[in-house]
Protein backbone atom coordinates (compact mmCIF):
# COMPACT_ATOMS: atom_id res chain seq x y z
CA UNK A 1 0.00 0.00 0.00
CA UNK A 2 1.20 3.44 -0.71
CA UNK A 3 2.29 5.43 1.87
CA UNK A 4 0.90 8.57 2.36
CA UNK A 5 3.38 11.62 2.29
CA UNK A 6 1.74 14.90 4.35
CA UNK A 7 4.36 17.29 2.21
CA UNK A 8 3.28 15.85 -1.17
CA UNK A 9 -0.48 14.53 -1.23
CA UNK A 10 -2.35 17.04 1.53
CA UNK A 11 -3.33 19.36 -0.61
CA UNK A 12 -5.62 21.48 2.15
CA UNK A 13 -2.23 22.35 4.19
CA UNK A 14 -2.72 25.87 4.38
CA UNK A 15 -5.79 25.13 6.43
CA UNK A 16 -3.41 24.01 9.72
CA UNK A 17 -2.30 27.57 9.16
CA UNK A 18 -5.03 29.76 9.20
CA UNK A 19 -5.15 29.44 13.15
CA UNK A 20 -4.16 31.69 15.67
CA UNK A 21 -5.58 34.93 13.72
CA UNK A 22 -3.18 37.94 13.60
CA UNK A 23 -5.68 40.37 13.63
CA UNK A 24 -7.07 43.89 15.15
CA UNK A 25 -8.25 42.51 18.39
CA UNK A 26 -4.86 41.93 19.50
CA UNK A 27 -3.52 45.26 17.99
CA UNK A 28 -1.18 46.63 20.62
CA UNK A 29 -0.81 50.90 19.95
CA UNK A 30 3.27 51.06 20.16
CA UNK A 31 3.45 54.59 19.60
CA UNK A 32 5.67 55.97 22.53
CA UNK A 33 6.81 52.42 23.38
CA UNK A 34 11.09 51.67 23.36
CA UNK A 35 11.51 49.18 20.68
CA UNK A 36 14.14 46.96 19.27
CA UNK A 37 14.81 46.51 15.84
CA UNK A 38 14.87 43.48 13.78
CA UNK A 39 15.67 44.94 10.34
CA UNK A 40 18.72 43.91 8.37
CA UNK A 41 19.84 40.68 6.64
CA UNK A 42 17.59 37.86 6.83
CA UNK A 43 17.98 34.99 4.83
CA UNK A 44 15.82 34.37 2.33
CA UNK A 45 14.75 32.19 -0.79
CA UNK A 46 12.25 32.03 -3.08
CA UNK A 47 9.59 28.81 -2.15
CA UNK A 48 8.01 28.79 -5.71
CA UNK A 49 5.82 25.68 -4.52
CA UNK A 50 5.38 26.42 -0.61
CA UNK A 51 7.32 23.67 0.21
CA UNK A 52 8.15 25.72 3.73
CA UNK A 53 4.32 25.13 4.79
CA UNK A 54 3.84 21.95 2.77
CA UNK A 55 6.85 20.67 4.74
CA UNK A 56 7.27 21.59 8.00
CA UNK A 57 11.08 23.34 7.25
CA UNK A 58 10.39 25.64 10.05
CA UNK A 59 10.24 22.10 12.92
CA UNK A 60 13.99 21.93 11.45
CA UNK A 61 14.03 18.11 11.89
CA UNK A 62 16.70 16.71 10.65
CA UNK A 63 16.68 12.47 11.70
CA UNK A 64 14.03 10.40 11.24
CA UNK A 65 12.13 8.60 13.79
CA UNK A 66 15.61 6.12 14.57
CA UNK A 67 17.67 8.90 15.09
CA UNK A 68 19.32 8.69 12.32
CA UNK A 69 20.08 11.67 10.09
CA UNK A 70 17.73 12.15 6.88
CA UNK A 71 18.05 14.94 4.25
CA UNK A 72 16.66 18.01 4.03
CA UNK A 73 15.20 21.21 1.51
CA UNK A 74 16.24 23.63 3.46
CA UNK A 75 19.49 25.11 4.66
CA UNK A 76 18.94 28.46 6.35
CA UNK A 77 22.51 29.90 6.58
CA UNK A 78 23.55 28.69 3.23
CA UNK A 79 20.42 30.87 1.50
CA UNK A 80 21.37 34.65 0.09
CA UNK A 81 20.81 37.75 2.64
CA UNK A 82 17.96 40.25 1.31
CA UNK A 83 17.32 43.35 3.46
CA UNK A 84 14.40 43.74 5.43
CA UNK A 85 12.36 46.45 5.17
CA UNK A 86 12.52 45.50 1.48
CA UNK A 87 10.32 44.53 -1.52
CA UNK A 88 11.83 41.47 -2.77
CA UNK A 89 10.72 42.40 -6.75
CA UNK A 90 13.51 44.77 -6.41
CA UNK A 91 16.19 42.65 -4.69
CA UNK A 92 16.73 40.60 -7.98
CA UNK A 93 15.95 41.21 -11.70
CA UNK A 94 14.51 37.35 -11.72
CA UNK A 95 12.15 38.00 -8.69
CA UNK A 96 10.94 41.39 -10.20
CA UNK A 97 6.95 39.40 -11.06
CA UNK A 98 7.57 36.86 -8.48
CA UNK A 99 4.02 36.10 -6.83
CA UNK A 100 4.70 33.06 -5.02
CA UNK A 101 5.61 32.55 -1.55
CA UNK A 102 9.21 33.73 0.24
CA UNK A 103 10.53 32.63 2.98
CA UNK A 104 12.66 34.64 5.39
CA UNK A 105 14.10 33.56 8.74
CA UNK A 106 17.03 35.09 11.00
CA UNK A 107 17.97 34.41 14.75
CA UNK A 108 17.72 36.64 17.42
CA UNK A 109 18.91 36.39 21.26
CA UNK A 110 16.58 37.32 23.93
CA UNK A 111 17.60 38.05 27.66
CA UNK A 112 14.33 39.23 30.04
CA UNK A 113 14.74 42.91 32.04
CA UNK A 114 11.77 42.59 34.34
CA UNK A 115 10.10 39.40 35.86
CA UNK A 116 6.97 38.08 34.15
CA UNK A 117 8.15 40.50 31.10
CA UNK A 118 6.13 39.80 27.53
CA UNK A 119 8.19 39.51 24.36
CA UNK A 120 5.56 41.18 21.82
CA UNK A 121 7.10 40.84 17.39
CA UNK A 122 5.51 43.42 15.73
CA UNK A 123 5.35 43.55 11.95
CA UNK A 124 4.30 47.21 10.12
CA UNK A 125 3.51 45.59 6.80
CA UNK A 126 4.11 42.60 5.06
CA UNK A 127 2.21 41.32 1.71
CA UNK A 128 0.07 39.54 1.99
CA UNK A 129 -0.35 36.70 3.67
CA UNK A 130 2.48 36.15 6.50
CA UNK A 131 2.76 32.81 8.73
CA UNK A 132 5.36 33.41 11.68
CA UNK A 133 7.35 30.69 13.32
CA UNK A 134 9.42 30.64 16.27
CA UNK A 135 11.65 28.36 17.73
CA UNK A 136 9.72 25.17 15.47
CA UNK A 137 6.01 26.86 17.00
CA UNK A 138 3.72 28.34 14.24
CA UNK A 139 2.53 31.50 16.34
CA UNK A 140 0.08 33.16 14.04
CA UNK A 141 -0.78 34.28 10.52
CA UNK A 142 -2.05 37.63 9.15
CA UNK A 143 -4.05 38.86 5.78
CA UNK A 144 -3.39 42.25 4.54
CA UNK A 145 -0.24 43.63 3.06
CA UNK A 146 -0.44 47.06 4.41
CA UNK A 147 -1.76 47.23 8.06
CA UNK A 148 0.73 46.24 11.22
CA UNK A 149 0.23 43.32 13.14
CA UNK A 150 1.70 41.93 16.24
CA UNK A 151 1.99 38.50 18.31
CA UNK A 152 2.69 37.61 22.10
CA UNK A 153 6.04 35.35 21.34
CA UNK A 154 6.77 34.97 25.16
CA UNK A 155 6.07 31.51 25.29
CA UNK A 156 7.69 30.70 22.59
CA UNK A 157 10.98 32.39 23.07
CA UNK A 158 14.29 30.48 24.64
CA UNK A 159 15.98 32.25 27.83
CA UNK A 160 17.30 29.35 29.96
CA UNK A 161 20.87 30.43 28.82
CA UNK A 162 21.55 34.05 28.89
CA UNK A 163 24.46 34.35 27.23
CA UNK A 164 24.56 32.34 23.68
CA UNK A 165 20.67 31.00 23.16
CA UNK A 166 19.35 32.05 19.69
CA UNK A 167 15.80 31.86 18.57
CA UNK A 168 15.04 31.78 15.23
CA UNK A 169 12.27 32.88 13.74
CA UNK A 170 11.02 31.99 9.90
CA UNK A 171 8.57 33.78 7.99
CA UNK A 172 6.72 32.93 4.75
CA UNK A 173 4.89 35.76 3.06
CA UNK A 174 2.64 34.38 0.66
CA UNK A 175 2.14 37.36 -2.54
CA UNK A 176 -0.13 35.46 -4.46
CA UNK A 177 -3.25 37.68 -6.15
CA UNK A 178 -6.44 36.27 -5.55
CA UNK A 179 -9.95 37.37 -6.37
CA UNK A 180 -10.78 36.94 -3.05
CA UNK A 181 -8.91 39.20 -1.42
CA UNK A 182 -8.00 42.84 -0.31
CA UNK A 183 -7.50 43.91 -2.66
CA UNK A 184 -8.08 41.55 -5.41
CA UNK A 185 -6.09 40.13 -8.28
CA UNK A 186 -6.60 43.51 -10.98
CA UNK A 187 -5.66 46.02 -9.56
CA UNK A 188 -3.74 49.13 -11.32
CA UNK A 189 -0.63 49.48 -9.24
CA UNK A 190 1.90 47.03 -8.97
CA UNK A 191 1.66 44.46 -6.22
CA UNK A 192 4.64 44.31 -4.42
CA UNK A 193 5.65 41.58 -2.54
CA UNK A 194 7.57 40.66 0.64
CA UNK A 195 8.51 42.27 4.47
CA UNK A 196 8.99 45.78 2.94
CA UNK A 197 8.08 47.76 6.80
CA UNK A 198 9.60 47.54 9.86
CA UNK A 199 10.36 44.13 12.14
CA UNK A 200 10.53 45.49 16.00
CA UNK A 201 10.82 43.70 19.52
CA UNK A 202 8.62 45.04 22.04
CA UNK A 203 8.89 44.25 26.23
CA UNK A 204 5.96 44.71 28.39
CA UNK A 205 4.65 44.07 31.86
CA UNK A 206 2.20 41.38 32.03
CA UNK A 207 -0.64 43.84 32.88
CA UNK A 208 0.02 47.07 29.92
CA UNK A 209 -1.98 50.10 28.04
CA UNK A 210 -3.15 48.01 25.19
CA UNK A 211 -4.28 51.40 23.48
CA UNK A 212 -6.07 54.67 23.95
CA UNK A 213 -7.61 57.34 21.72
CA UNK A 214 -7.23 60.70 22.76
CA UNK A 215 -9.28 63.40 20.82
CA UNK A 216 -11.34 67.12 21.32
CA UNK A 217 -14.74 66.59 22.87
CA UNK A 218 -17.54 68.25 21.37
CA UNK A 219 -17.71 70.95 24.72
CA UNK A 220 -13.87 71.68 23.61
CA UNK A 221 -12.72 69.72 26.01
CA UNK A 222 -10.65 66.47 25.82
CA UNK A 223 -11.92 62.87 26.02
CA UNK A 224 -9.68 59.72 26.35
CA UNK A 225 -10.45 56.38 26.33
CA UNK A 226 -7.16 53.88 27.58
CA UNK A 227 -7.54 50.23 27.50
CA UNK A 228 -5.48 47.56 29.62
CA UNK A 229 -5.05 44.02 28.88
CA UNK A 230 -3.44 41.39 31.19
CA UNK A 231 -1.29 39.01 29.07
CA UNK A 232 -2.10 36.24 32.08
CA UNK A 233 -5.64 36.65 31.97
CA UNK A 234 -7.81 37.64 35.05
CA UNK A 235 -9.91 40.54 36.06
CA UNK A 236 -7.42 44.23 35.73
CA UNK A 237 -7.80 46.09 38.48
CA UNK A 238 -6.59 49.66 38.89
CA UNK A 239 -6.48 53.44 37.59
CA UNK A 240 -5.44 55.02 34.49
CA UNK A 241 -3.53 58.83 35.10
CA UNK A 242 -3.77 61.28 32.09
CA UNK A 243 -1.48 63.90 31.93
CA UNK A 244 -1.36 66.79 29.38
CA UNK A 245 1.39 69.17 31.47
CA UNK A 246 1.44 71.87 29.21
CA UNK A 247 -2.64 72.50 29.44
CA UNK A 248 -2.35 71.54 33.03
CA UNK A 249 -4.28 68.31 32.48
CA UNK A 250 -3.99 65.45 35.48
CA UNK A 251 -6.40 63.42 36.26
CA UNK A 252 -7.16 59.77 36.84
CA UNK A 253 -10.04 57.03 36.37
CA UNK A 254 -10.86 53.46 37.25
CA UNK A 255 -10.47 50.90 34.71
CA UNK A 256 -13.57 48.82 34.53
CA UNK A 257 -13.68 45.43 31.95
CA UNK A 258 -10.19 46.65 30.38
CA UNK A 259 -10.98 50.22 30.14
CA UNK A 260 -10.81 53.81 31.77
CA UNK A 261 -12.74 56.65 30.24
CA UNK A 262 -11.73 60.50 30.74
CA UNK A 263 -13.56 63.90 29.96
CA UNK A 264 -11.59 67.19 31.28
CA UNK A 265 -11.85 70.58 30.68
CA UNK A 266 -9.05 71.85 28.87
CA UNK A 267 -8.35 74.77 26.54
CA UNK A 268 -6.32 73.23 23.39
CA UNK A 269 -4.76 75.32 20.44
CA UNK A 270 -6.48 74.12 17.76
CA UNK A 271 -3.99 71.80 15.19
CA UNK A 272 -4.12 73.05 11.56
CA UNK A 273 -1.95 72.92 8.65
CA UNK A 274 -1.03 77.20 9.36
CA UNK A 275 -0.51 75.83 13.24
CA UNK A 276 -0.02 72.14 13.58
CA UNK A 277 0.39 72.23 17.40
CA UNK A 278 0.99 68.61 19.18
CA UNK A 279 1.01 68.48 23.06
CA UNK A 280 2.48 65.25 24.90
CA UNK A 281 -0.20 63.26 26.50
CA UNK A 282 1.34 60.54 28.81
CA UNK A 283 -0.60 58.13 30.28
CA UNK A 284 0.04 56.13 33.37
CA UNK A 285 -1.33 52.38 34.75
CA UNK A 286 -1.23 52.18 38.36
CA UNK A 287 -2.47 48.44 39.81
CA UNK A 288 -4.69 47.82 42.91
CA UNK A 289 -1.16 47.01 44.99
CA UNK A 290 -0.56 50.34 44.55
CA UNK A 291 2.74 49.79 41.79
CA UNK A 292 2.94 51.61 38.94
CA UNK A 293 2.70 49.02 36.19
CA UNK A 294 3.03 50.75 33.06
CA UNK A 295 3.25 54.11 31.01
CA UNK A 296 3.58 55.46 27.27
CA UNK A 297 3.37 58.82 25.32
CA UNK A 298 2.50 60.04 22.96
CA UNK A 299 2.05 63.27 20.52
CA UNK A 300 -1.24 64.18 19.83
CA UNK A 301 -3.07 67.37 17.88
CA UNK A 302 -6.95 68.53 19.00
CA UNK A 303 -8.99 69.57 15.92
CA UNK A 304 -12.27 69.35 15.09
CA UNK A 305 -13.11 67.89 11.20
CA UNK A 306 -16.95 68.34 10.48
CA UNK A 307 -19.58 68.31 7.44
CA UNK A 308 -22.44 71.24 7.49
CA UNK A 309 -24.19 70.62 4.06
CA UNK A 310 -22.20 70.64 1.22
CA UNK A 311 -19.01 71.90 2.93
CA UNK A 312 -16.62 70.77 5.06
CA UNK A 313 -15.28 72.37 7.98
CA UNK A 314 -12.44 72.23 10.06
CA UNK A 315 -12.30 73.73 13.51
CA UNK A 316 -15.47 75.61 12.51
CA UNK A 317 -14.31 76.58 9.37
CA UNK A 318 -15.17 76.01 5.51
CA UNK A 319 -11.94 74.85 3.63
CA UNK A 320 -11.47 73.40 0.77
CA UNK A 321 -9.49 70.27 0.12
CA UNK A 322 -6.05 71.59 -1.61
CA UNK A 323 -4.69 68.17 -2.49
CA UNK A 324 -3.27 65.53 -4.53
CA UNK A 325 -3.38 61.60 -4.74
CA UNK A 326 -0.36 59.60 -4.06
CA UNK A 327 1.00 56.17 -4.23
CA UNK A 328 3.56 54.37 -1.84
CA UNK A 329 5.53 53.97 -4.84
CA UNK A 330 9.62 54.46 -5.30
CA UNK A 331 11.41 53.95 -8.87
CA UNK A 332 13.85 52.37 -6.19
CA UNK A 333 12.51 50.99 -2.99
CA UNK A 334 9.03 50.06 -4.44
CA UNK A 335 6.39 50.30 -1.49
CA UNK A 336 9.21 50.47 1.27
CA UNK A 337 9.63 53.96 2.15
CA UNK A 338 11.82 56.08 4.57
CA UNK A 339 10.82 59.76 6.68
CA UNK A 340 13.14 61.49 3.93
CA UNK A 341 10.83 60.25 0.88
CA UNK A 342 7.36 61.06 2.90
CA UNK A 343 8.94 64.61 4.33
CA UNK A 344 10.07 65.37 0.26
CA UNK A 345 6.23 64.59 -0.85
CA UNK A 346 5.34 66.94 1.92
CA UNK A 347 7.56 69.54 0.45
CA UNK A 348 6.06 68.92 -3.20
CA UNK A 349 2.91 69.22 -1.96
CA UNK A 350 3.90 72.52 -0.43
CA UNK A 351 5.74 73.99 -3.20
CA UNK A 352 2.39 73.32 -5.19
CA UNK A 353 0.29 74.84 -2.86
CA UNK A 354 -1.11 72.38 -1.42
CA UNK A 355 -2.06 70.88 2.12
CA UNK A 356 -4.37 67.39 1.19
CA UNK A 357 -3.04 64.34 0.36
CA UNK A 358 -5.70 61.10 -0.77
CA UNK A 359 -2.81 58.10 0.21
CA UNK A 360 -4.28 55.62 -2.23
CA UNK A 361 -5.65 52.38 -2.39
CA UNK A 362 -3.93 50.89 0.78
CA UNK A 363 -2.70 51.99 4.57
CA UNK A 364 0.35 54.32 3.99
CA UNK A 365 3.12 53.68 6.11
CA UNK A 366 2.45 54.44 9.66
CA UNK A 367 5.49 57.11 10.06
CA UNK A 368 3.18 59.26 6.92
CA UNK A 369 0.61 60.38 9.36
CA UNK A 370 2.82 61.50 12.62
CA UNK A 371 5.03 63.25 9.89
CA UNK A 372 2.11 64.92 8.43
CA UNK A 373 0.88 66.19 12.14
CA UNK A 374 4.39 67.40 12.27
CA UNK A 375 3.97 69.40 8.84
CA UNK A 376 0.31 70.35 8.80
CA UNK A 377 -0.75 68.34 6.30
CA UNK A 378 -4.27 66.87 6.02
CA UNK A 379 -4.96 63.01 5.22
CA UNK A 380 -7.47 61.10 3.55
CA UNK A 381 -6.79 56.92 4.51
CA UNK A 382 -8.29 54.55 2.70
CA UNK A 383 -8.34 50.51 2.24
CA UNK A 384 -8.26 48.74 -0.87
CA UNK A 385 -11.46 47.71 -1.36
CA UNK A 386 -10.69 47.74 -5.07
CA UNK A 387 -12.37 47.17 -8.27
CA UNK A 388 -14.20 44.15 -9.14
CA UNK A 389 -14.05 42.13 -4.79
CA UNK A 390 -15.61 39.55 -3.86
CA UNK A 391 -18.89 40.92 -2.54
CA UNK A 392 -20.68 38.21 -1.75
CA UNK A 393 -17.51 36.51 -0.17
CA UNK A 394 -18.26 36.18 3.95
CA UNK A 395 -14.13 35.58 4.50
CA UNK A 396 -13.55 38.52 1.93
CA UNK A 397 -15.61 40.63 3.88
CA UNK A 398 -14.12 39.73 7.44
CA UNK A 399 -10.37 40.36 5.65
CA UNK A 400 -11.96 43.74 4.43
CA UNK A 401 -12.90 44.94 7.82
CA UNK A 402 -9.91 43.83 9.75
CA UNK A 403 -7.98 45.35 7.75
CA UNK A 404 -10.08 48.72 7.78
CA UNK A 405 -9.92 47.83 11.91
CA UNK A 406 -6.23 47.68 11.92
CA UNK A 407 -5.85 51.50 10.03
CA UNK A 408 -8.30 53.09 12.31
CA UNK A 409 -6.58 51.51 15.34
CA UNK A 410 -3.11 52.35 14.04
CA UNK A 411 -4.05 56.03 13.00
CA UNK A 412 -7.08 57.24 15.00
CA UNK A 413 -5.13 59.39 17.55
CA UNK A 414 -3.49 61.53 14.55
CA UNK A 415 -4.85 64.62 14.16
CA UNK A 416 -3.76 64.82 10.05
CA UNK A 417 -6.18 61.92 9.22
CA UNK A 418 -9.38 63.23 8.42
CA UNK A 419 -11.60 60.86 6.54
CA UNK A 420 -11.45 57.48 6.43
CA UNK A 421 -12.41 55.86 3.05
CA UNK A 422 -13.88 52.45 2.80
CA UNK A 423 -12.90 51.86 -1.53
CA UNK A 424 -12.54 52.68 -4.68
CA UNK A 425 -14.75 52.37 -7.98
CA UNK A 426 -16.86 49.59 -7.35
CA UNK A 427 -20.30 48.83 -9.19
CA UNK A 428 -23.17 49.48 -7.62
CA UNK A 429 -24.15 46.10 -6.69
CA UNK A 430 -26.79 45.13 -4.00
CA UNK A 431 -23.66 42.48 -2.28
CA UNK A 432 -21.40 45.67 -3.23
CA UNK A 433 -23.71 47.88 -1.09
CA UNK A 434 -23.96 45.51 2.12
CA UNK A 435 -20.16 45.23 1.61
CA UNK A 436 -19.39 49.02 2.01
CA UNK A 437 -21.99 50.39 4.11
CA UNK A 438 -20.81 47.61 6.72
CA UNK A 439 -17.83 48.76 6.18
CA UNK A 440 -18.55 52.65 6.78
CA UNK A 441 -20.69 51.40 9.94
CA UNK A 442 -17.34 49.43 11.33
CA UNK A 443 -15.21 52.76 10.53
CA UNK A 444 -17.91 54.96 12.85
CA UNK A 445 -18.09 52.26 15.61
CA UNK A 446 -13.60 52.80 16.11
CA UNK A 447 -13.85 56.35 15.60
CA UNK A 448 -17.23 58.44 15.68
CA UNK A 449 -15.33 61.58 15.14
CA UNK A 450 -14.27 61.41 11.35
CA UNK A 451 -16.25 61.45 8.33
CA UNK A 452 -16.45 58.31 6.42
CA UNK A 453 -15.98 58.55 2.02
CA UNK A 454 -15.14 56.24 -0.48
CA UNK A 455 -13.85 56.94 -3.97
CA UNK A 456 -17.45 56.73 -6.27
CA UNK A 457 -18.35 56.18 -10.20
CA UNK A 458 -20.90 58.22 -12.08
CA UNK A 459 -23.58 57.78 -13.46
CA UNK A 460 -23.11 58.01 -17.19
CA UNK A 461 -26.00 56.98 -18.94
CA UNK A 462 -27.84 59.75 -17.22
CA UNK A 463 -25.17 62.10 -16.44
CA UNK A 464 -25.19 62.96 -12.58
CA UNK A 465 -23.48 61.60 -9.36
CA UNK A 466 -25.69 58.50 -8.49
CA UNK A 467 -24.59 56.07 -5.84
CA UNK A 468 -26.60 54.36 -3.42
CA UNK A 469 -23.40 54.17 -1.38
CA UNK A 470 -23.80 57.95 -0.77
CA UNK A 471 -26.62 57.30 1.69
CA UNK A 472 -24.21 56.19 3.98
CA UNK A 473 -21.31 58.18 3.39
CA UNK A 474 -20.20 61.86 5.06
CA UNK A 475 -18.02 63.35 1.99
CA UNK A 476 -18.55 61.67 -1.73
CA UNK A 477 -15.71 61.11 -3.27
CA UNK A 478 -16.14 61.11 -7.24
CA UNK A 479 -13.57 59.60 -9.51
CA UNK A 480 -14.31 61.15 -13.18
CA UNK A 481 -11.96 61.39 -16.35
CA UNK A 482 -13.75 63.21 -18.79
CA UNK A 483 -11.30 64.62 -21.50
CA UNK A 484 -9.27 61.42 -21.43
CA UNK A 485 -10.96 57.76 -21.26
CA UNK A 486 -14.16 59.38 -21.69
CA UNK A 487 -12.64 61.84 -24.66
CA UNK A 488 -15.85 64.13 -24.55
CA UNK A 489 -15.49 66.67 -22.03
CA UNK A 490 -18.28 68.40 -22.32
CA UNK A 491 -20.30 65.23 -20.13
CA UNK A 492 -18.41 67.25 -16.91
CA UNK A 493 -20.60 70.62 -16.67
CA UNK A 494 -23.33 67.85 -17.03
CA UNK A 495 -22.83 66.48 -14.45
CA UNK A 496 -21.96 68.43 -12.44
CA UNK A 497 -25.46 71.03 -12.92
CA UNK A 498 -27.96 67.35 -13.11
CA UNK A 499 -26.18 66.46 -9.71
CA UNK A 500 -27.73 67.58 -6.20
CA UNK A 501 -25.85 65.63 -4.00
CA UNK A 502 -26.75 67.65 -0.46
CA UNK A 503 -23.13 66.53 0.97
CA UNK A 504 -19.40 67.61 0.28
CA UNK A 505 -17.90 66.19 -3.15
CA UNK A 506 -14.40 65.69 -3.63
CA UNK A 507 -12.89 64.86 -6.86
CA UNK A 508 -11.25 62.05 -5.98
CA UNK A 509 -9.32 61.24 -9.48
CA UNK A 510 -8.87 63.12 -12.51
CA UNK A 511 -6.22 63.63 -15.18
CA UNK A 512 -4.70 61.36 -17.94
CA UNK A 513 -1.20 60.38 -19.11
CA UNK A 514 2.11 62.47 -20.09
CA UNK A 515 5.10 61.07 -20.68
CA UNK A 516 7.51 63.26 -19.48
CA UNK A 517 9.38 65.22 -22.38
CA UNK A 518 6.92 64.60 -24.91
CA UNK A 519 5.53 67.51 -26.47
CA UNK A 520 2.89 67.71 -29.03
CA UNK A 521 -0.53 70.09 -29.66
CA UNK A 522 -3.40 70.08 -26.76
CA UNK A 523 -4.73 67.32 -28.70
CA UNK A 524 -1.95 64.88 -29.15
CA UNK A 525 -2.74 62.01 -26.39
CA UNK A 526 0.62 61.10 -23.86
CA UNK A 527 2.22 64.62 -24.55
CA UNK A 528 2.72 67.27 -21.65
CA UNK A 529 0.57 69.72 -23.56
CA UNK A 530 -2.45 67.39 -23.71
CA UNK A 531 -2.79 66.92 -19.89
CA UNK A 532 -1.78 70.28 -19.17
CA UNK A 533 -4.68 71.58 -21.32
CA UNK A 534 -6.91 68.87 -19.59
CA UNK A 535 -6.33 70.06 -16.12
CA UNK A 536 -6.94 73.89 -17.53
CA UNK A 537 -10.45 72.48 -18.59
CA UNK A 538 -10.80 70.35 -15.62
CA UNK A 539 -10.57 73.40 -12.88
CA UNK A 540 -12.19 76.03 -15.13
CA UNK A 541 -15.22 73.47 -14.63
CA UNK A 542 -14.52 71.86 -10.97
CA UNK A 543 -14.24 75.50 -9.49
CA UNK A 544 -17.64 76.78 -10.61
CA UNK A 545 -19.27 73.83 -8.34
CA UNK A 546 -20.42 75.15 -5.06
CA UNK A 547 -20.91 71.62 -3.53
CA UNK A 548 -17.16 70.49 -4.48
CA UNK A 549 -15.35 70.89 -1.31
CA UNK A 550 -12.06 69.73 -2.43
CA UNK A 551 -9.71 67.69 -5.43
CA UNK A 552 -6.90 65.28 -5.71
CA UNK A 553 -5.76 64.79 -9.25
CA UNK A 554 -4.48 61.46 -10.22
CA UNK A 555 -1.49 61.32 -9.70
CA UNK A 556 1.34 63.30 -7.84
CA UNK A 557 4.20 60.73 -9.03
CA UNK A 558 4.41 58.42 -12.21
CA UNK A 559 4.25 54.68 -10.94
CA UNK A 560 4.62 51.20 -11.47
CA UNK A 561 1.78 49.13 -13.78
CA UNK A 562 2.23 46.27 -14.96
CA UNK A 563 -1.22 46.49 -17.13
CA UNK A 564 0.15 49.43 -19.34
CA UNK A 565 2.31 48.46 -21.82
CA UNK A 566 1.98 50.59 -24.63
CA UNK A 567 5.23 52.65 -25.76
CA UNK A 568 4.72 55.93 -23.31
CA UNK A 569 3.83 53.68 -20.64
CA UNK A 570 6.26 50.87 -20.17
CA UNK A 571 4.95 49.26 -17.19
CA UNK A 572 3.97 52.89 -15.27
CA UNK A 573 1.06 54.93 -15.21
CA UNK A 574 2.40 58.18 -17.01
CA UNK A 575 -0.54 60.61 -15.21
CA UNK A 576 1.85 61.84 -12.66
CA UNK A 577 2.14 65.45 -11.87
CA UNK A 578 5.62 64.51 -11.48
CA UNK A 579 8.00 61.79 -13.06
CA UNK A 580 8.52 58.44 -11.45
CA UNK A 581 12.11 60.22 -10.77
CA UNK A 582 10.43 62.58 -8.26
CA UNK A 583 12.57 65.29 -9.66
CA UNK A 584 10.67 66.40 -13.15
CA UNK A 585 7.88 68.16 -13.40
CA UNK A 586 5.03 68.13 -16.10
CA UNK A 587 3.66 71.32 -17.11
CA UNK A 588 0.07 70.09 -15.28
CA UNK A 589 1.82 70.81 -11.68
CA UNK A 590 2.28 74.28 -12.48
CA UNK A 591 -1.55 74.56 -13.43
CA UNK A 592 -2.21 73.17 -10.25
CA UNK A 593 0.46 75.22 -7.94
CA UNK A 594 -1.34 78.25 -9.36
CA UNK A 595 -4.71 77.22 -8.97
CA UNK A 596 -3.88 76.19 -5.16
CA UNK A 597 -2.56 79.11 -4.62
CA UNK A 598 -5.54 81.66 -5.77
Amino acid sequence: MAVFQEDIHNTAYEAKYREPRLESGGLINTAGRNCESLNGRWNFAADWYDTCRRADWFKEVTTNAAGLPQPVDWDWEGWERIPVPACWNLEKPELHYFEGTGVYTRTFRYVPKEPGERLILRFEGAAYNTCVFVNGTFVGSHDGASTPFNVDITAAVKTEDFSFTENRIVVTVDARRSPLRIPMDNTDWFLYGGIYRDVYLYRLPPVFIKDWFVRLATDGGIDADVYIANAEGGKVQGTVCLKIPELGVQAEAAVQDGKASFHVKANAERWSPESPKLYEVTLGFTAADGKTRDQTHDRIGFREIAVNGTDVLLNGKKIFLKGVSVHEDHFALGKTTNEDIIRQTIRDLKEMNGYYLRLAHYPHDARFAKIADEEGVLLWEEVPVYWAVAFDNPGTYADAENQLAELVLRDRNRASVIIWSVGNENADTDSRFAFMSGLAKKAKALDPTRPVSAACLINHDELRIEDRLTSVLDIIGINEYLGWYDPDFSKLPKILANSAPGKPVVITEFGGDARTGQRGTADDLWTEDKQKALYEQQIAVIKQCSYIAGMTPWIFYDFRCPRRLNRYQEHFNRKGLIDADRVRHKGAFYVMRQFYGE
